[in-house]
């Protein structure tokens, strides 16, 4: 448990059952609340699966005060998956949408980040800073190099999402040596850093990608649009060394 909130447990799935809380959560949060469909959506068991779940580790925030709901009390996740799991699986998950060649090139220790959510009771709080610092631990026992992963804008509509998107490859874009590019052109132009409202882009991004970017995060180029989900997705990248507990200490405890 955790010592400021005793109620949460962070723990990597080993049961069926721990899998299955998990994809339920994933179904509540992707499907019900967002919008998301595909071929691993189960509607009938609510669950939201894909062929990557059975190579992967699974890293669950668990509430004491919800183990009697149909979660289990799992009120978040993160998919992991290593070098090997993606050797198991036949790639990472996110080589669909970014080119990664550079980042497996690299010779670095790699980590995927994917199917991150939380229920809405603990978004911007201490789940999430329960998450990161289960997270930290699994990176440092596995001597991690570099995190990355796809992170989401909802919907769809690039125009929308002009400013928050323009402001990332302005402010945050990652050098040329780790610089994943997206799998889809980008079709409409990104505002010129005069015409960019800070304001605005950093109150439309997702809390869970601003705190990768206060971690030190930084994106590849380009955007990548997932319809299935109703996504707009970026691919985050995360250099461990600025990962520890000292900045994890630092993380606002909700959405500014």
């Amino acid at each position: 448990m955790l010592q400021n909130a005793p109620s949460l447990h962070v723990s990597l799935a080993r049961t069926e059952d721990d899998l299955r809380a998990a994809q339920r959560l994933r179904y509540d949060v992707f499907v019900t609340e967002l919008g998301g469909t595909g071929d691993g959506v189960d509607h009938a068991r609510r669950l939201e699966t894909d062929a990557f779940d059975a190579h992967a580790d699974h890293l669950l925030l668990r509430d004491a005060r919800r183990l009697d709901s149909d979660t289990d009390g799992v009120v978040g996740v993160y998919r992991l998956m290593t070098k090997d799991h993606a050797a198991a699986a036949g790639r990472f998950y996110s080589a669909s949408e970014f080119d990664l060649s550079k980042l497996v090139s690299s010779g670095r220790t790699l980590l995927e980040l994917g199917r991150s959510c939380l229920h809405p009771d603990h978004r911007g709080g201490a789940g999430l800073l329960a998450l990161w610092q289960g997270l930290a631990e699994y990176v440092a026992l596995r001597k991690i190099d570099l995190l990355f992963g796809t992170a989401s804008f909802h919907g769809t509509d690039q125009n929308r999402l002009i400013q928050p998107i323009s402001h990332l490859h302005a402010v945050y874009l990652a050098p040329e040596n780790l610089r994943v590019t997206a799998r889809m052109p980008q079709t409409t132009a990104l505002l010129p850093p005069d015409r960019i409202d800070r304001k605005t882009a950093m109150r439309d991004t997702p809390a869970l990608i601003k705190s990768y970017l206060k971690l030190g995060g930084m994106i590849g180029q380009g955007v990548y649009v997932d319809h299935a989900f109703n996504t707009t997705d970026v691919c985050l990248i995360l250099e461990t060394d600025r990962l520890d507990h000292a900045s994890l200490r630092r993380m606002p405890r909700r959405d500014p």
